[in-house]
């Protein structure tokens, strides 16, 4: 039976010597009982602990880091079935597919076009990560070169594909500096790929034809010491596919099954014979519960809103995404230009922004702490309420940097002018427009 975190506390050292990455032992614990955490990340439980917290210590779907460098991801380390029990933690990686026999001007010209998806949303860089390099031929030279020219040229991490063992060991001694991911074992190769896995410790992908055939094969490479695997159940029809990964996660999270508590890779590229039904099938499996996603290529009008997908998930609902309060010049204002106001919700940040970066007219925008709310719901809360407003205007600074005594409020937040205005005495309160649409046009008739 799981033990609580309280229960776990207590085999704890009790050190706090937060180099397991939390500040006390009694967090550690906490996230040890939800499965956010390993004990092998404290450096000084005691054998006798370790034996016993085993069982409640390991995450039911086990953590596993691919690549290295500015596209390096975590998956699984998931808990929960559903967004709305808790929350989802480590995003679908998506990779785009070539052969080895690709020449090395296309490979070239496709490793820059790829790299160029990168998208700027609420402030956050969204991109594709991974490469999956499969062996055309046989040919393990070329199988390696392309595979360095990959983790050498670009930011891109890999995975290798083959089941030819000597293939794969020369994949791995040109590129296992990326730390990619070796796909794939099966019941043929398993020694050969398990041994060359451990040895260069690096994430081995599983391959069977069933989720009961991926069972021994797990339970085997597990039994030869590696810890950081991906399944995949061979299932390569949509509705099967979908079976499948809903059946992986719940026996993992419902059943505690520990073989299969690993996360998934999955290849829309197999399940499609076009980019649009691949895209969809990539679309369903952000949802539930691919770990990795393969395509056999990468374009604007497929992965940008796959990526934008994967955001929206793996946004953590508890958590509303925020911008810090402070004074942000959009454009190149000086000490006459407008003065507006809005709260830190990062969407209600980046709309308005934009909307005033559109205008042309050089503002300075006052962004309020509001614990990430929009305007009307932080005014509902008391988070937007006229004292604190006039209050956080004469603490910014920013009138050391105006001679203009006008502030611009929301117009969902009329309610709070006049005081506004008794908190700023020689300031004019203006009300602004309720939809930021409004903005660029309100700020060229002012």
């Amino acid at each position: 039976m799981a033990l609580t975190g309280i229960q776990i506390f207590k085999m704890l050292p009790k050190t706090n010597c937060k180099e397991c990455g939390v500040p006390t032992c009694l967090a550690f614990a906490m996230n040890l009982a939800s499965g956010k955490a390993e004990l092998d990340s404290c450096p000084y439980v005691s054998d006798e602990a370790k034996e016993k917290l085993a069982e409640a210590s390991a995450p039911p779907i086990r953590p596993v880091k691919i690549g290295k460098g500015v596209r390096a991801f975590t998956t699984g380390g998931e808990t929960v079935m559903y967004r709305h029990e808790k929350t989802f933690f480590n995003p679908t990686a998506f990779a785009a597919l070539v052969g080895s026999d690709i020449s090395d001007a296309d490979l070239e010209t496709k490793l820059k076009t790829w790299n160029s998806f990168q998208f700027e949303r609420v402030g956050l860089n969204l991109r594709p990560e991974l490469v999956a390099l499969k062996d055309a031929n046989g040919d393990k030279d070329a199988f390696a070169k392309k595979a360095k020219t990959i983790a050498e040229t670009s930011e891109f991490n890999v995975i290798l594909m083959t089941e030819n063992a000597d293939v794969m060991k020369a994949g791995v001694e040109a590129c296992g500096f990326k730390k990619p991911l070796m796909y794939a074992a099966t019941a043929a190769n398993a020694d050969d790929f398990g041994a060359i896995a451990k040895e260069n410790d690096l994430p081995l992908a599983v391959r069977a034809d069933s989720i009961e055939e991926l069972l021994p094969l797990s339970d085997k490479l597990t039994g030869m010491g590696l810890k950081d695997l991906v399944l995949d159940p061979g299932s390569r029809e949509m509705k099967h596919s979908l079976e499948d990964h809903v059946a992986l996660r719940r026996a993992a999270l419902k059943n505690g099954n520990r073989t299969l508590g690993f996360p998934t890779i999955t290849f829309p590229c197999e399940m499609a014979s076009n980019l649009d039904m691949e895209t969809l099938i990539a679309g369903m499996h952000v949802a539930k519960y691919g770990g990795v996603v393969v395509l056999s290529d990468f374009i604007g009008e497929s992965i940008f809103p796959l990526l934008l997908e994967r955001l929206n998930i793996f946004t953590d609902p508890q958590r509303p995404m925020t911008v810090t309060e402070g004074i942000y010049p959009v454009g190149d204002p000086d000490e006459n230009s407008p003065v507006l106001i809005t709260t830190n919700f990062a969407l209600t940040y980046f709309i308005v922004s934009g909307e005033i970066e559109g205008s042309r007219v050089p503002t300075w925008l006052l962004i309020k702490d509001s614990e990430g709310l929009s305007v009307m719901t932080a005014w509902a809360a008391g988070k937007f309420s006229g004292d604190d407003v006039g209050i956080f205007v004469k603490k910014s600074g920013i009138m050391d940097k105006v001679k203009n005594t006008e502030l611009i409020i929301p117009g969902y937040a009329a309610a709070i002018a006049g005081d506004v205005e008794e908190e700023l005495p020689g300031w004019a309160i203006t009300v602004g427009p309720r939809e930021a649409a409004h903005i660029p046009a309100f700020l060229k008739a002012k």
